[in-house]
């Protein structure tokens, strides 16, 4: 007598985030995600899903006796130290034995040469590389080796989409490096539906991420982000890596920004600058001289700020555009600042430091294709503001940070030193900065040539840096600064 087939139970399934329900909604309930999409069905019992995760002896199916803390040792986790400085400073010192990275980036952004490069540099510490492409074929790879002059002794090249073979042929070699590109084009036949989809993302990714923790051998993954600059599949695979890297840039731009946005093993506020050249990514160890070089000393609109990214100081330069509008609404438009940091700024502008840009249109960028995310740049993007404004240009040796409040008062920012000490290492003379200065900052004979200008007031810093602009004619007059006046505003009175 034949036993009648076991149904499987029906499961739905949220295309943006992986959320499972047991029940079909036109909506995912799962917190946290703006998905509106309805659920899709998936007939995959968790029975069928455990039986399919321990399908091969190499997933480490055995549980492994727990261990004490105080035994285990650092010494078999060294780091893998790579020739090229940046790549080591977001990874947080090099690469960890072991551990899975996801690089996801836009499509031509240079992911897949990053990885070619960093299959370079382990294959000179005679390393072996195993390189999975589901989207190249090895010709096209080796064109790209070419391009950047490598002849590619030490990797090897697997043009494969199946997870069970790719893992078949990881245990077979076992390399130093492993390099997968990308997981989104990845499938296994356990799953029933097709490469890309939410279970199939995750569910290779948990099956790489289990031989590289057993055989202690770190794996690359590259990823595609979706339109809003997400990562594209199920956010639990941001969870199961250690490392998640960003690289960005724009499109007509050589710089790229290498930006960590989760590391297991270090710092996710490091960023790593690279400019794309005819060899692949080329590191730029000093990327503040970099900009500075390009820079047009009497340009209207443009101010220059250090600012912390991780234990780097970087001077950038913040350029502003204002121009009358003749919509009913003025357009806001920040490239590199937050949008809403802008729309503050500019209210904050206009009602305390006399700049009217209540009809202006208002364009905030940052040079070089970098964002700017902290409060200290809130005195450089007012100080361009007026600048374009008024029509008048800074000084070119000028540099400026302080976070504005709303009652228009300069606060101070953290680490103000190193700042100050970035500022006077590339030869800018003058500094407008907030007036409170920690007492471990006022030692002058450390930053030769640069001269402190402190100010209380946005409008103070305003007449350090213009003066006393002339106004255009017919427009009204610049209210008085109540602070120097000792009086107050009346709640609700323009």
């Amino acid at each position: 007598m034949t036993r009648p087939r076991e149904r499987r139970a029906p499961v739905y399934v949220c295309d943006d985030c992986g959320h499972e329900s047991a029940r079909w909604m036109g909506f995912c309930p799962a917190p946290g995600c703006r998905s509106s999409s309805p659920l899709k069905e998936m007939a995959l019992s968790p029975k069928d899903r455990s039986a399919s995760q321990g399908a091969h002896g190499w997933l480490g199916t055995v549980a492994e006796a727990p261990q004490e803390l105080s035994q285990l040792s650092l010494q078999d986790q060294r780091r893998i130290e790579l020739p090229c400085a940046e790549l080591n400073r977001v990874l947080g010192g090099g690469i960890v034995a072991g551990s899975v990275v996801l690089l996801a980036g836009e499509p031509g952004i240079g992911k897949s040469t990053l990885l070619l490069q960093l299959a370079q540099y382990m294959a000179a510490k005679e390393q072996q590389v195993l390189y999975v492409s589901g989207e190249e074929s090895p010709h096209q790879i080796k064109l790209r080796s070419d391009r950047l002059g490598f002849p590619g002794q030490g990797v090897f090249l697997l043009s494969e989409t199946d997870v069970d073979q790719i893992l078949a042929r990881l245990e077979e070699h076992r390399p130093g490096l492993a390099i997968v590109d990308s997981i989104q084009t990845l499938y296994t036949q356990d799953i029933p539906s097709g490469p890309g989809g939410v279970a199939q993302v995750r569910e290779c990714g948990l099956r790489l991420m289990r031989w590289a923790k057993l055989r202690n051998v770190p794996v690359f993954l590259a990823g595609h982000v979706t339109k809003d600059g997400s990562l594209a599949g199920p956010r639990v695979l941001e969870h199961m890596v250690d490392v998640v890297l960003y690289l960005e840039g724009q499109e007509l731009n050589t710089y790229r920004i290498l930006r960590g946005g989760k590391n297991r093993f270090g710092s996710t506020t490091e960023i790593g600058v690279f400019e794309m050249g005819s060899v692949g990514l080329v590191e730029v160890s000093d990327p503040s001289q970099a900009l500075l070089s390009q820079r047009h000393e009497q340009a209207v609109g443009a101010a220059l700020v250090p600012v912390l990214e991780g234990t780097r100081p970087l001077l950038l330069e913040v350029q502003a555009l204002t121009s009358p509008t003749h919509l009913p609404a003025p357009r806001r438009v920040a490239n590199g600042v937050d949008y809403n940091r802008l729309l503050m700024l500019t209210a904050v502008a206009s009602r305390r430091a006399g700049l009217e840009l209540g009809g202006q249109d208002v364009i905030v960028s940052v040079a070089g294709g970098f964002r700017v995310s902290e409060p200290a740049a809130d005195l450089a993007i007012v100080l361009a503001l007026a600048s374009s404004y008024y029509n008048r240009p800074l000084d070119p040796g000028l540099v400026a940070f302080g976070e504005v409040g709303l009652s228009g008062e300069l606060r101070a920012v953290p680490q103000s030193e190193r700042r100050l000490l970035e500022s006077a290492r590339l030869g800018l003379t003058r500094c407008v900065m907030p007036g409170f200065l920690p007492r471990e900052d006022r030692e002058p004979e450390r930053r030769p040539g640069l001269e402190l200008l402190p100010a209380r007031t946005l409008r103070q810093a305003l007449r350090l840096v213009l003066g006393e602009p002339r106004r255009e004619r017919g427009s009204r007059d610049a209210e008085p600064d109540l602070d120097e006046l000792g009086l107050e505003m009346p709640s609700g009175q323009e």
